[in-house]
């Protein structure tokens, strides 16, 4: 039982986020007493700082790019003129009224009320948010996950951007510095430099996307490269802003002959990954684990070590997808509602994408975790060239990766890098998730010629021999 002896209010659900969280709340919650903490903007990081505002950036940006490379097919365009009032306002003017809307709808629901404020456990059972005070019978945490701050010299005294703010600059940037090399750093990059501003990225390893599968990584590091300065085995050591004007000091000691020991631009990003939120939750007051990254710790149905309290999305899960945890939130709902029969997550083939140019989707394992592992394992390879659509895209420097086990003829992983690779990449999710061997997915179906998704037919025969 509580310790905790003040003023609460007794409801039936809390949840914690109102980003995939909200997505919880089907009409069959239409009889619990519900209460929804969001201390952001409402709708979470996908609607509001992700997903859905760099793709919009994201398109715009590639319109220029393919304008660029259309002289290869003998059409030339006017130097493209971005109107980057008119491109973020777009953007703005869609996800916006989005989340004021969705915040509306939910306040205006009888059985709903929207608490405003950090949600934090004070006592085991007990959440307070700012000045309110909530027991539930059962809790979903859903919080999400925040911008990492690196501990570089002098960052704290200077008005930098994360994703949180970045996309709603007013005026593009002269010279946008980003300082990391994931997914952001490679979306965004491709954003700024696509739309005119100069861009600098300043990454302490040897190439971009290290997740990624390694000769993935290697050829988009390459390609990007011709497009953005790249300043990799760089470490940032200080940051000064005076007058407009931002000054890097970097460490070159392991980078190129070309990196310069001091980077100056009109626009700082840092962009060094994100951490999950549990650690303001006061779980320290519950049974609830974190595990050594600092992520909720639950089992396959989503319960965490407390009974009544679940967990979703990034505050759970490295991943931090949001195709994830939509389906997270599905598995909890039907556990809240069902506990006689729990549902588990599936997580057997995850894709996921990077939006940039070029762009990559991927699933599954990496050559090299094939390699650490000692799985025998099949290659299977297939350049955007050795198909009849790649000749039409002139595409000289594109692939499809797919890897099979050599004993079962299942794909294990897959890896595309070039147009459309997010949803060609969606044709190997359907191979790996319903378990159909590479010879029958590549050999029992016909494909449409000449599309590009013959790039993964011919990838997968390559595998299969």
């Amino acid at each position: 039982m509580s310790a905790y002896r003040g003023t609460v209010d007794e409801v039936d659900l809390l949840i914690i986020g109102s980003g995939s969280g909200n997505t919880i709340l089907s009409p069959e919650f239409d009889g619990w007493s519900v209460a929804l903490a969001e201390r952001g903007r409402f709708g979470g990081t996908c609607l509001n700082a992700g997903c859905i505002p760099s793709k919009m950036l994201v398109l715009p940006a590639d319109r220029v790019v393919e304008a660029e490379q259309a002289a290869a097919l003998g059409v030339r365009f006017e130097p493209p003129v971005v109107d980057w009032d008119a491109v973020r306002g777009r953007v703005l003017g869609r996800i916006d009224p989005i989340a004021v809307a969705g915040l509306d709808y939910r306040e205006h629901q009888d059985h709903v009320r929207v608490l405003h404020g950090s949600a934090r456990f004070v006592d085991r059972d007990v959440v307070q948010v700012d000045g309110a005070r909530v027991r539930a019978r059962q809790v979903v945490l859903a919080a999400g996950a925040r911008p990492y701050l690196p501990p570089i010299p002098g960052l704290d005294d200077v008005p930098f951007h994360t994703t949180d703010s970045i996309m709603r600059v007013e005026r593009l940037p002269e010279h946008l510095i980003i300082v990391g090399g994931g997914f952001v750093a490679a979306e965004l990059g491709h954003v700024f430099a696509a739309l005119g501003s100069r861009v600098s990225v300043v990454h302490r390893g040897g190439r971009l996307l290290r997740h990624e599968d390694h000769e993935v990584s290697v050829r988009f590091t390459e390609r990007f490269g011709r497009r953005v300065h790249l300043h990799l085995d760089a470490e940032v050591v200080s940051v000064r802003h005076a007058a407009g004007e931002y000054r890097l000091g970097l460490d070159v000691a392991g980078g190129s002959g070309t990196t310069p020991r001091q980077l100056t631009g009109d626009a700082l990003l840092v962009c060094t990954g994100r951490v999950p939120n549990a650690d303001q939750l006061g779980l320290e007051h519950t049974d609830v684990r974190l595990d050594p990254a600092g992520y909720v710790v639950t089992d396959a149905t989503l319960a965490t070590d407390q009974a009544g309290v679940w967990a979703i999305g990034d505050v759970r899960n490295p991943r931090q997808l949001k195709h994830v945890a939509n389906h997270e939130a599905a598995v909890v709902a039907h556990n809240l509602l069902h506990p006689e029969a729990p549902r588990s997550v599936d997580e057997r083939a995850v894709p996921h994408a990077v939006f940039s140019d070029p762009q990559i989707g991927s699933v599954g394992a990496r050559e090299e975790d094939l390699r650490a592992t000692g799985v025998a394992y099949r290659v299977g390879r297939r350049d955007y060239a050795g198909v009849a659509y790649g000749w039409a895209l002139g595409d000289d420097s594109s692939f499809a990766k797919v890897l099979v086990d050599a004993s079962t003829d299942l794909i294990l992983g897959a890896h595309v890098i070039g147009p459309q690779a997010a949803t060609l990449v969606q044709q190997f999710v359907t191979a790996m998730r319903f378990e159909i061997p590479a010879a029958t997915f590549a050999g029992d179906q016909l494909w449409c010629h000449p599309a590009l998704s013959e790039v993964v037919e011919n990838a997968v025969l390559d595998a299969a021999g």
